[in-house]
């Protein structure tokens, strides 16, 4: 199994004015999140793209490019492409780029994204939100495809041959799709042999796994090979040497994030008793030690038999010294730990 760490890069705030502050700062601490990822084995790294002040990263392949020269194997990827708000030539172009500064290690992970703010920053309608992200990740394709792809849509002018360079060193260019639980998305991706990243940020995963089977369905009937229909799990997460430790840096982060954006959308405040019931054996959080992740961890692969899991430990301000250790101990003990315990079991890891 591959692991990776992902994150929405959170920015510190003013507390009257509400704007991001100390920014190169947030941007160093990620740089250095980013390369002992690398040194410790963790497999991939993943920034998502915001357009709020609450998150520092609006330009992915920009921060991932910084990203490239300070690593030297780790795989570094969008979490997410708001691909409906973005033009394909441009996400193509930044990402091959991205590709051959990294010596081929970039990947692309489309979504819808969790917010809608980039669809009135850059001049799309909300209401055309399925209709943009289906057609919008078929130009990605076209694109990735061929130099000079010939395609037309409905919702963007066609291309007639032009070039779409550079070209990515990978062949293709890895694309994968995210999904939060909408079945269309799903469905689509296996239909079209794209490898499947599931957010799993709330109640028990066992309930996600429809998704999977729906995924692997659909890519079976369209004929895509088995080992091709690529399944990742993402998730919100802290390690430490102590449950006690993870607790005491994640909780009160975390807590105050979910209850802002809950508040933006209708939701009552988290509750440390609905934390304590995430932590527990059936519930969606990695909270706690390497030894609690594990076996979290090889519980979900009984119900997904997924080939990555990747995990969002930042959800706050969480503090920087706590990050990095939580990531030191997801690639130095419970990376190899659950990969041992499959390969006892014989399954791919």
């Amino acid at each position: 199994m591959e692991f990776g760490v992902y994150t929405f890069v959170e920015t510190r705030r003013d507390p009257l004015t509400g704007e991001p502050t100390g920014v190169d700062k947030t941007f160093a601490d990620l740089l250095e999140q980013m390369e002992l990822a690398d040194r410790v084995g963790i497999d991939v790294f993943g920034l998502g793209e915001h357009h709020r002040p609450d998150y520092a990263v609006s330009a992915p392949a920009v921060v991932l490019a910084a990203g490239a020269a300070r690593t030297k194997r780790i795989r570094l990827t969008s979490a997410v492409t708001v691909l409906s708000s973005d033009d394909p030539v441009r996400v193509y172009q930044q990402f091959a780029t991205l590709d051959l500064l990294s010596r081929g290690r970039a990947e692309i992970m489309a979504g819808r994204g969790s917010f809608i703010e980039s669809f009135s920053l850059f001049g799309y309608n909300l209401d055309d939100y399925d209709a943009l992200f289906a057609e919008k990740l078929d130009l990605l394709l076209a694109i990735r495809a061929s130099a000079h792809p010939v395609w037309r849509g409905e919702l963007r002018a066609p291309l007639n041959g032009e070039g779409v360079y550079p070209r990515a060193l990978q062949d293709p260019l890895p694309v994968w799709i995210a999904s939060g639980g909408t079945p269309e998305s799903v469905a689509r991706a296996g239909a079209l042999g794209l490898p499947l990243a599931i957010a799993i940020i709330g109640g028990e995963p066992a309930r996600f796994a429809p998704l999977a089977a729906l995924y692997r369905e659909a890519g079976r009937r369209a004929g895509v090979a088995k080992d091709a229909l690529l399944v990742g799990i993402n998730g919100h997460g802290f390690l430490a040497d102590t449950a006690e430790a993870a607790v005491e840096a994640f909780f009160t982060p975390y807590a105050e994030v979910m209850s802002r954006i809950g508040k933006e959308r209708g939701w009552p405040p988290l509750a440390r008793a609905q934390f304590d019931l995430g932590r527990g054996p059936r519930g969606h959080l990695m909270v706690g030690t390497p030894d609690e992740a594990i076996a979290k961890i090889l519980a979900q692969y009984e119900v997904f038999g997924h080939h990555r899991y990747g995990m969002q430990m930042q959800v706050g301000l969480q503090p920087q010294e706590a990050i990095l250790r939580s990531i030191e101990l997801l690639g130095t003990v419970v990376k190899p730990a659950v990969n041992q315990a499959l390969a006892k079991r014989k399954v791919p890891a």
